[in-house]
């Protein structure tokens, strides 16, 4: 019997690999930048630096931050074998970083003003998982 690939499916979830050491300094309580510092490819810890400087009312600063972290994540998808498009789901741990640092990216776009930006980033992180947008948006 011959089986044929779902082509109406859309590409398979993309999950990012884990950082243990890295995970688990921010959850010890280390500073997201001594984290930061030590493992710059965490997006975890850019997402902490985002979120931090914005709730500060630093919106640039949290753009910064945010912007590397959206980088380094995107990076880490294309190795991962993401082509661009699908799901990049809430739900795998090690996708949080990058989802937190895609919608603080949004966020800091809004308040200076990058309306584009927002709206792109917005659609991208509602395309991307739509649990992430559910659980981001009420914090």
């Amino acid at each position: 019997m011959e089986t044929h690939e779902n082509l109406l499916a859309g590409p398979p979830p993309t999950q990012l690999p884990d950082s243990p050491e890295a995970r688990e300094a921010l959850e010890s309580g280390a500073k997201a930048s001594d984290v930061a510092a030590r493992f710059p490819a965490y997006t975890a810890a850019w997402a902490a630096l985002a979120d931090e400087y914005f709730a500060a009312g630093h919106a640039v600063t949290s753009y910064a931050f945010a912007r590397t972290g959206y980088h380094r994540g995107l990076d880490q998808l294309r190795r991962a074998g993401w082509k661009g498009h699908g799901p990049i789901p809430w739900e795998h741990e090690p996708n949080r970083g990058f989802l937190r640092c895609l919608n603080a990216l949004g966020r800091a776009a809004q308040a200076i003003g990058e309306k584009d930006e927002a709206e792109r980033c917005t659609q991208f992180l509602r395309e991307s998982s739509p649990e992430a947008v559910k659980l981001l948006s009420s914090q």
